[in-house]
Parts: C-alpha cells; sequence; structure tokens
C-alpha cells in the first residue's frame, strides 16, 4: 500500500507533468461536449482540451470536409460564452453559409486568405495570443515541431483553442500539439420514411494523445450536439484496381 503522502506527491507530480505537455487544470464544474462523452474520456481528467493544439489530418477531399464538419461541431461549444473564430488558410474551401447547421453562425467567423503558408502560421500564431478568441483554425500543408511548439506556447497564457488541419501525409512527423486526429466521412442513416439525406457522422479516430487512450468511434450530428453510435459500421473497400477501371 503506497503510504498517503506519498499519493499526494505523485498526483502533484503528474498535474505538473500534464500543465508542462499543454493540459489545464479543468475546474469541477466544467461541463463535457455533450455527446462526446466516451471520446472525451480518452484525454487525461477526461475532458476535452481546451486552451490546446489539436491536430487533424486530412489527406483526401472528403477527410478535410468531415473534419470541418467536427471542428464545427466543437466550435459551437468553444463559442457559446461569446468570442469569435478565426479560418487562415491559402485557399478556403469551406462554406460559411452551412456553419449554421452545426450551431456555428457564419458572421462570427473571420475568414483570412493569406498567398503563402509561412503567413498561415504567422497569422495563427498572433491570433492565437489575443484572449478574445474562442478559437483559430488553420489549414496547411505541414507542420514541424519547432512550429507547433510556437503555436502551444502562444496558447499557453491565452488559452485560446487552435486547431491544425494538415493535409500532406508524405510531412508527416511529431509534432507537441496534445492530440492528434483523423475523421472520415461514414454512410448516414435516413429516418424511417424520410427522404433526402440523414444526418452528419463520421469515424473519430485519437491517432495519438499524450498520457491518454486513443481510440476511434462513430459519431452523428444530431439535435445540436453529437451522437455516438454504437451500432456496427460495415465499411467496404474497393480495391485500388477497380477503382481505376470504374
Amino acid at each position: 500500500m503506497i503510504p498517503e503522502a506519498k499519493k499526494d506527491i505523485i498526483s502533484r507530480l503528474q498535474k505538473d507533468i500534464l500543465l508542462r505537455e499543454g493540459y489545464k487544470h479543468q475546474p469541477a464544474d466544467v461541463k463535457g461536449i455533450a455527446g462526446l462523452g466516451p471520446v472525451e474520456a480518452a484525454f487525461p481528467g477526461r475532458a476535452f482540451p481546451t486552451g490546446a493544439i489539436h491536430e487533424f489530418l486530412n489527406f483526401e477531399p472528403e477527410h478535410g470536409a468531415a473534419s470541418g464538419g467536427f471542428i464545427a461541431g466543437l466550435l459551437s461549444v468553444l463559442m457559446a460564452q461569446g468570442g469569435a473564430c478565426l479560418w487562415i488558410s491559402t485557399a478556403r474551401k469551406v462554406f460559411p453559409t452551412a456553419l449554421s447547421i452545426f450551431g456555428v453562425a457564419p458572421e462570427r467567423i473571420i475568414f483570412i486568405s493569406v498567398q503563402r503558408e509561412k503567413e498561415v502560421l504567422w497569422v495563427m500564431e498572433e491570433a492565437l495570443k489575443c484572449k478574445g478568441l474562442a478559437g483559430v483554425i488553420a489549414e496547411v500543408r505541414e507542420l514541424t515541431f519547432t512550429q507547433s511548439r510556437r503555436l502551444q506556447l502562444a496558447v499557453e497564457t491565452s488559452m485560446v483553442t487552435g486547431f491544425v488541419l494538415r493535409t500532406d501525409i508524405r510531412r508527416l512527423c511529431t509534432t507537441a500539439c496534445v492530440a492528434r486526429w483523423q475523421i472520415k466521412p461514414v454512410p448516414s442513416r435516413l429516418e424511417a420514411g424520410m427522404p433526402g439525406v440523414g444526418f452528419p457522422r463520421w469515424e473519430v479516430e485519437l491517432l495519438r494523445v499524450r498520457n491518454g487512450k486513443p481510440g476511434r468511434w462513430t459519431v452523428e450530428w444530431s439535435g445540436q450536439q453529437f451522437q455516438l453510435i454504437t451500432e456496427k459500421i460495415i465499411t467496404v473497400t474497393i480495391p485500388e484496381q477497380v477503382r481505376k477501371v470504374g
């Protein structure tokens, strides 16, 4: 049995380590993100880390669309207490009006288009220092460890949450981000007798999380919140040669 004094010392050391790694202590009265209970439980403290940098891998166009929708759902929570959001890129693909589906008012998103990727990261770093923002999203091809560390240092005082969407698998490397995600679309499910398409669904994979437990979940956006889907999703992979033939 470990004496209580040693338990207290170990607990304090664990908290200090998490603080140095970008995790801020969450007050006991902070509510989680509705519908993401099991996903949040994968993080230290069983809470989605705010005031930190999250990395999303988007190697296909549909991955980018899925990541944008999932992040929009997160922004609806982060922006609930006020504050605007910045979305920075060299070639914006997101359709602002579509953000309203996820409870985000498009007029509260400031879209910034720049010519060079280095400018994207510079704008993001400066924006992350502004305490009045609820979140900052940047679309880049690559992100080095040094660049990610600069972004993480920028949020340590402001507590602004940052999202980096990466698009080049050939330049994948270790970063200082608290988590690495990959979001993929999965077929939606139509309500009985209803025409059209169902609510957005994604395969949410937490590839890497410091001092946490990576995992994979199927999540749907409906009723203005996330919903965890427990039914088994069957996916079929079409061989590359078949796809080329048509």
